[in-house]
């Protein structure tokens, strides 16, 4: 069984940061593409970054030169550095990462959440 436990979020001033932490383990083969989404009161969840295995990395338009996702492959950790937040960042951030597993195939895992709430 694989689990994802996000960590960092938080309550912040708008203009401020953070940095959210999600970490894999269990039975781990190896780990493809890593995401984060959020999900703001009465919305869908929507996709904020990726990041393959390679380290190329893609962002919804809203969070472009704010927000950095990066990942360490040897902590099977995705990061995502949030800079000068609004308070339309507040949300639940979630982590989606394909695992491998021993058999080969890719399984999609989620995260439980964290809250960030962006407010003065």
């Amino acid at each position: 069984q694989v689990q994802l436990v996000e960590s960092g979020g938080g309550l912040v001033q708008p203009g401020g940061s953070l940095r959210l932490s999600c970490a894999a383990s269990g039975s781990i083969f190896g780990i493809g593409a890593m995401h984060w989404y959020r999900q703001a009161p009465g919305k869908q969840r929507e996709l904020v970054a990726i990041i393959t295995s390679g380290g190329s990395t893609n962002y919804a338009d809203s969070m472009k030169g704010r927000f950095t996702i990066s990942r360490d492959n040897a902590k099977n950790t995705v990061y995502l550095q949030m800079n000068n937040l609004k308070p339309e960042d507040t949300a639940v951030y979630y982590c989606y990462a394909g695992v491998r597993s021993g058999s080969g195939a890719f399984v999609g895992y989620w995260g439980q959440g964290t809250q960030v709430t962006v407010s003065s």
